[in-house]
């Protein structure tokens, strides 16, 4: 029976040689991921009342960044919940501010091709760019997998997102999905899985690829998925994976799909969403007339070392407008040491930047929002209203290109004019 990728993940997890979308099966899981607000502080209350013990320390990936800049008691006491229960419990990989969780678990090598996994974040889909079959849950499900290491599934269909050809010199990653959102809307995926595919998204690097994988949850899908190839076993092996297949995880010819998008990559236009929602993405060229107050360049889709070189790339030897703030926050440690060692860092100061720390922070609301009045383009996956402003505040969401060129001209701007 041809199979999705989708399929052959879940089936693997499922113990089955194939399985049919519309299936409710129970997978086994290989990992689950959470942060300080997803995680212990929701979970060990629970284990408690329950009287139940962790299925598999080895198996469980915990991260600090929602509320690692510590502003509050409050939230001081929920980094000190994760950190105690981390050690209690012997959580291994428990990576402690050392960058959004996301980023983290890749650069760690804890993703690989045939994986079934389950993060405590909706935008946990990201780990479908390297062939594994990863998706969001909330605290309930968690509790059950983090008590039994399994989780039932609906076997889904597959949408297929074919991009060929070759994206032009300043569209990128976040583009395509702000494209698809406006095309499709924020339930396009219908709780599907997304595979996208073609020669332009081979040509992408692996943190674009994340990129796409982690604005699935954007699209209403429920895992994003890229093919596994020689860009993931290479980026792979620098995280000290040594052993990867990439042969069994791709898609059979002529699988059954629940719809296939075909879209010409060199057609593509930068985009930018309006607010409130990444739905109302149109060309970049459109927004012309919007002045800006702040940019920020942060978050799991927004801030990897391949964002902040787009960034740098228009920034270098340039100041951005006078009245515009620059916000950088490096979505790892490990990608801001390596974009300090290049001198991405660098090229982001002289240009007017100013640095947070690695950690979600604005992007979902913690560790300080914008002000009310403020207009702001951001590289967020989410643009919703109140989330990164008080009410009144306004926020545009485009590529580190994109916000990059709009700092420098004090509204929004269409990125090629600069690469050009």
């Amino acid at each position: 029976m041809p199979q999705t990728l989708a399929q052959k993940l879940v089936a693997r997890a499922a113990g089955r040689a194939t399985v049919t979308p519309g299936e409710i099966v129970i997978c086994r899981v290989d990992l689950a991921m959470f942060h300080d607000s997803s995680g212990p502080r929701r979970l060990q209350p629970m284990l408690e009342r329950l009287g139940a013990k962790v299925w598999d320390p080895a198996r469980i990936v915990l991260v600090t960044d929602h509320y690692v800049t510590g502003e509050d008691e409050e939230s001081r006491g929920i980094v000190r919940i994760a950190r105690d229960w981390a050690k209690r419990e012997g959580i291994r990989n428990f990576y402690d501010g050392l960058g959004i969780c996301h980023v983290v678990l890749a650069e760690h090598g804890h993703l690989r091709p045939g994986l079934f996994a389950v993060g405590g974040d909706s935008h946990s889909p990201t780990g479908g760019a390297f062939g594994a079959y990863m998706f969001g849950v909330g605290a309930t499900e968690m509790l059950g997998v983090v008590v039994t290491g399994e989780i039932w599934l609906r076997v889904p269909e597959t949408i297929r997102m074919q991009w060929d050809g070759r994206f032009a010199d300043g569209v990128c990653a976040k583009d395509v999905m702000l494209f698809l959102c406006g095309r499709f809307g924020l339930d396009g995926g219908a709780y599907q899985a997304v595979e996208y595919a073609g020669s332009a998204i081979a040509a992408l690097p692996m943190q674009e690829r994340m990129t796409l994988a982690n604005m699935t949850a954007e699209l209403g899908g429920q895992t994003g998925l890229v093919a596994p190839d020689a860009v993931t076993r290479d980026y792979l092996a620098q995280a000290g994976v040594r052993e990867v297949e990439i042969a069994p995880w791709q898609s059979d010819a002529d699988a059954p799909l629940a719809a296939r998008h075909a879209f010409d990559a060199g057609a593509l236009e930068p985009q930018v969403a309006a607010p409130h929602s990444p739905a109302n993405a149109r060309p970049a060229a459109e927004f012309a007339d919007v002045s800006i107050d702040i940019a920020y360049v942060g978050a799991c889709t927004g801030a990897k070392l391949e964002d902040l070189r787009m960034a740098a790339r228009v920034l270098k030897g340039r100041r951005i407008a006078p009245g515009v703030e620059l916000w950088v926050a490096p979505a790892s440690r490990m990608d801001q040491d390596r974009a300090h060692a290049e001198g991405v860092l660098a090229a982001l100061e002289d240009a007017g930047a100013r640095f947070l720390p690695n950690a979600c922070g604005v992007c979902a609301g913690y560790g300080g929002r914008f002000d009310a009045q403020a207009k702001v383009v951001s590289t967020t996956a989410r643009n919703f209203k109140g989330r990164m402003t008080a009410p009144g505040g306004e926020v545009f969401l485009g590529s580190p290109y994109t916000v990059a060129a709009s700092a420098l001209a004090g509204r929004i701007a269409d990125p090629r004019a600069v690469l050009q």
